[in-house]
């Protein structure tokens, strides 16, 4: 029976994590390299090695309301979209409000995890950790989660860019950066069309002479100020899920790029990819288009190769006096505290069962969270991982035979390399409404849509129309929070609150507004219908029986 629980890290996925041992009665003792915590999101002027890092500016493209966690609202004041230096703020607010710091312990790396001679009997790990004070120290521990990340070590191709050696100027990762103060006058190439190439080649744009944004494959970029001036994330509703299910592939990617388009022709401003718009995650970035239209950006392909300050381009274009190159070219993974033999590979990544733990050891005594990519924000998919892992761990949830596991493991593989555009920086992808349902089921808090729907009419609405946020998560079930219908009836109030600041009179809505609106609950109301029927035909003939008069 696991006891005593070393969690590695306290990022969010660590915070969390030591919240979900502590609710579930374990002992957990965090370890942390650095001086506080945040991990990603603590930052720094300088970069650490082996520690992720951010640029000076760097604000968060996802709503708040989608990326806190599900019992702790962000505060109404709070902006939609927060600078790194308010999310920090609000992880110290969850870490104060219930209690983690005292099961932190900073400045106290881990540097080598082992399994004890008695594993296949305990389960046991040793942890071997070195101190502030350049002292080592052994520790045994029931279990191990481990949150360190997958920011950490950048991955810079110098091999694919013949001549990079003969490059007169000066040239760095994305991870180095911190801002652009050393880019005022000069020409930049910004290698790589992430989120992070994105948001450098539009803040260096800003002080450059000339910027150049080079991208092997082109990239779907949306926005983050969406339809009325809304959070784009608001529109991940379960409605638009069930909408992806049932509908063609072909034309959701058809209808979704149409919408793009309509904006900016992705294929005039030289951004069209060779992929389609669900086969990977987009680009969220709402400044590069302008940028790119008032030729403060401009778009090149593929780097052929480099001369000395000159940059040849594949299509046989080049820039000449280049000054700065930045390679925002993505990470490697790894985690080198682990023994190989711990972690099971499929194909080019880490395989884990539900993305979580590793499927092939004798106990389920090692768990990797926050080790995954969606079109969600990791905080909720974190705390959710984290909340399956302890009741694992308590022995609440049983997790079926390494055989089992492995088959679903190879399955995974097999559908994110159908589904998605990988690689080995990229390598897992989930849906993110999917996925949580999928942990959620597991650990028995999946909201209940048909129940509900009969009980709780006007929380079915905000559950099925509104956003997926991760109070859904909080309604029912093991951690159950009071508070969870509240904060989804209040959700759009805490999105409102930081605009309120010039009051204005504001009309009430007409006859045929709430018509119109009533017309929506109706479609959603026959869409949950359909959708129950087809997947679960027995369900409602069974509920509606319930409902009617026994006969004596």
């Amino acid at each position: 029976m696991v006891r005593t629980v070393a969690v590695i890290g306290a990022g969010p996925s660590g915070l969390t994590s030591l919240k979900a041992c502590l609710d579930e009665g374990l002992e957990p003792t965090c370890f942390e390299s650095s001086d506080d915590m945040g991990g990603l999101w603590k930052f720094k002027d300088v970069s650490e090695p082996n520690r992720a890092s951010i640029y000076r500016s760097l604000t968060i493209n996802i709503w708040k309301e989608m990326m806190c966690y599900s019992d702790f609202p962000i505060p109404a004041d709070y902006p939609n979209y927060m600078h790194h230096s308010k999310i920090l703020k609000y992880f110290r607010m969850y870490a104060d409000h219930f209690k983690l710091l005292q099961h932190i312990r900073f400045q106290t790396s881990v540097k080598k995890i082992t399994q004890r001679p008695d594993f296949s009997r305990t389960g046991q790990w040793e942890v071997v950790v070195g101190t502030k004070d350049g002292n080592e120290e052994s520790h045994i521990f029931d279990a191990i989660i481990c949150c360190s990340g997958h920011f950490n070590y950048p991955n810079l191709p110098l091999k694919d860019f013949p001549g990079i050696e003969t490059f007169e100027g000066n040239y760095f990762h994305s991870w180095d950066y911190k801002g652009p103060e050393d880019m005022y006058g000069k020409r930049v190439v910004v290698i790589g069309i992430g989120n992070s190439g994105g948001d450098i080649a539009v803040e260096t744009s800003r002080v450059a002479e000339e910027v150049f944004l080079s991208t092997r494959s082109g990239a779907w970029v949306i926005r983050q100020v969406s339809d009325n001036g809304l959070p784009v994330d608001m529109f991940n509703t379960r409605f638009v899920h069930v909408m992806l299910k049932l509908l063609p592939m072909s034309l959701l990617n058809w209808l979704g790029e149409k919408k793009l388009n309509s904006m900016y022709d992705h294929a005039m401003y030289g951004l069209k990819p060779k992929h389609r718009l669900l086969s990977q995650i987009p680009v969220i970035n709402d400044d590069l288009p302008f940028k790119i239209l008032s030729g403060g950006v401009i778009v090149k392909p593929n780097i052929k190769s480099i001369h000395g300050s000159t940059v040849v381009f594949e299509d046989g274009s080049s820039v000449e006096n280049v000054d700065t190159i930045v390679f925002a070219t993505g990470y490697n993974y790894d985690f080198p505290y682990l023994p190989k033999n711990a972690l099971y590979k499929s194909g080019h990544r880490v395989g884990l069962y539900k993305h979580v733990f590793a499927p092939n050891l004798d106990h389920p005594t090692l768990a990797i969270v926050g080790f995954i990519h969606s079109d969600g924000a990791i905080m909720p998919q974190a705390e959710m991982q984290a909340r399956y892992v302890a009741r694992v761990f308590k022995g609440h949830k049983k997790l079926p035979s390494n055989q089992a596991m492995i088959k679903a493991v190879e399955k995974d593989t097999r559908n994110i390399e159908k589904n998605y555009i990988t690689s080995k920086l990229t390598p897992i992808q989930v849906d993110f409404v999917e996925y949580m349902d999928n942990l959620a089921k597991d650990i028995g808090v999946r909201p209940s849509l048909l129940w509900l729907f009969f009980t709780d009419f006007p929380l079915f609405k905000r559950v099925f129309w509104g956003p997926v946020t991760a109070y859904q998560y909080r309604l029912f079930g093991p951690g159950k929070w009071d508070g969870a219908r509240q904060a989804i009836f209040t959700q759009f109030d805490r999105m409102y609150q930081p605009m309120k600041t010039r009051k204005l009179e504001v009309n009430k809505g007409s006859a045929k507004q709430l018509l119109f609106k009533l017309s929506l609950v109706a479609v959603a109301g026959g869409t949950a219908l359909y959708y129950i029927q087809a997947h679960h035909p027995n369900t409602i003939p069974a509920l509606m029986s319930k409902f009617r008069p026994q006969v004596v």
